[in-house]
């Protein structure tokens, strides 16, 4: 099979997949808890490394205290660090959300730009926490978002070789839709929580597996 006709087939496979998942998750959204760009934002940052549900713990007392970009640029670090200690790493989590809204707040007008090249420019924001804050506030699909769940799937679908999440991310670009792109991600977050497990796969009941070459249903 040339390699034309193989990205081909895989891209008719991603497709399907996609047509699943949004039947498998009609209602897939966001599970960040938010009121503005700005804390959207933060939330992100605070969910490196954590589940949402633990940050969704955090932030209504955090934006309660500080509900805007001006607020938690003049906040003291330390409270910062007390209300985001339960998040993990938070000393660089706090210190780059306080440096993130002081750019914000200096450079930006106190509004989170809706422009990639301008997020990445913000202190601990890179593709992922971009693409999440400009999908979800603003409605712009300017790339996917890869988190451990979507590189994980996207892997064993024999979506991607790579393992980089700047280059899994560039070979969805090429397979999916514009207008899927954070469709794929949300629904491929909710399927490996889901179903998609890391150590354990429950490929026996799962809706993909004709689709996927790593599926271990018959296994014994």
């Amino acid at each position: 099979m040339s390699i034309t006709r193989k990205w081909s087939a895989k891209q008719q496979r991603a497709l399907e997949i996609l047509i699943r998942l949004k039947r498998l998750y009609p209602d897939a959204s966001c599970t960040l808890n938010y009121e503005t760009p700005v804390q959207l934002l933060v939330a992100t940052i605070l969910s490196a490394q954590c589940t949402d549900e633990r940050v969704n713990q955090v932030t209504p007392e955090l934006f309660g205290k500080f509900p805007d970009a001006e607020a938690i640029a003049n906040a003291e670090p330390e409270v910062l660090e007390n209300l985001v200690r339960s998040t993990g790493f938070y000393r660089n989590k706090a210190k780059n959300i306080q440096a993130a809204c002081r750019m914000i707040v200096t450079e930006f007008g106190g509004e989170v730009p809706k422009r990639m090249e301008l997020l990445l420019k913000l202190p601990g924001v890179a593709r992922k926490t971009a693409n999440v804050v400009l999908a979800h506030a603003y409605g712009i699909n300017q790339g996917v978002t890869v988190d451990t769940h979507v590189k994980r799937l996207t892997q064993r679908l024999g979506l991607t070789e790579q393992t980089n999440p700047i280059h899994i991310e560039r070979d969805l670009i090429r397979l999916l839709p514009q207008e899927d792109w954070e469709n794929w991600s949300i629904r491929l977050i909710y399927h490996g929580r889901a179903i998609c497990q890391a150590k354990k796969p429950h490929c026996e009941v799962c809706a993909l597996a004709d689709l996927c070459p790593s599926c271990r249903r018959d296994e014994g």
